[in-house]
């Protein structure tokens, strides 16, 4: 090629590297998983349709998910952990805090429900040096062909049955957790007089 440089054809190399990297992720979401995705790069995925999210600082989620079974996928990115619920579960969260008495604190616990989305992270075995740092990435993966829905805590959980987790326990455990990194937080500030 006359007139092309050897930077142009990487650049060139790594831009078509870029884009089968991201029809696979892409494929593997929609065609392995069922997952519904948004056009365009990085890869999004819409959350409500078969999931919906809670998100927590990654220091309260780790922490949580010593204390939490370990069925519903879960990913972490930069801060924040991403573990996935039940579609239609986080209309309920304001109330469930409310119930638990939760409702007055300031958490660092958010929602994200139907027309939300969040970056796909990416499957284990895809991290490689090119992966942007603070990529999303799965703590605990989702499994092609395992119903997705039977893991995810949900209300419907409460009392028992069917295997799926509690909603209520795992929002009272990531509650507890994220006033227990705010209250570390607050504590290693210099106070205001010293």
């Amino acid at each position: 090629m006359a007139g092309t440089s050897a930077s142009d054809m990487a650049g060139t190399s790594d831009t078509a590297h870029t884009a089968d990297a991201t029809a696979r992720l892409r494929g593997w979401y929609e065609n392995d998983l069922g997952w519904a995705t948004v056009p365009g790069t990085p890869v999004r995925l819409a959350v409500g349709v078969r999931f919906d999210v809670l998100e927590v600082p990654a220091e309260a989620g780790h922490a949580a998910l010593r204390r939490l079974a370990p069925s519903s996928p879960v990913a972490v990115g930069g801060e924040w952990m991403r573990l996935l619920v039940a579609a239609g579960s986080t209309e309920e969260l304001p109330g469930i805090l409310q119930w638990l008495d939760w409702g007055v604190l300031p958490l660092e616990l958010r929602a994200i429900g139907a027309g939300g989305l969040i970056e796909a992270p990416l499957p284990r075995g895809a991290e490689s040096a090119g992966t942007a740092q603070g990529a999303a990435l799965w703590v605990r993966p989702p499994v092609a062909g395992r119903e997705l829905e039977a893991s995810l805590a949900t209300v419907s959980a409460l009392g028992g049955g069917g295997g799926a987790p509690d909603l209520v326990r795992w929002v009272d455990t990531l509650a507890t957790q994220c006033h227990r990194v705010r209250l570390r937080r607050a504590c290693a500030q210099p106070l205001a007089f010293s």
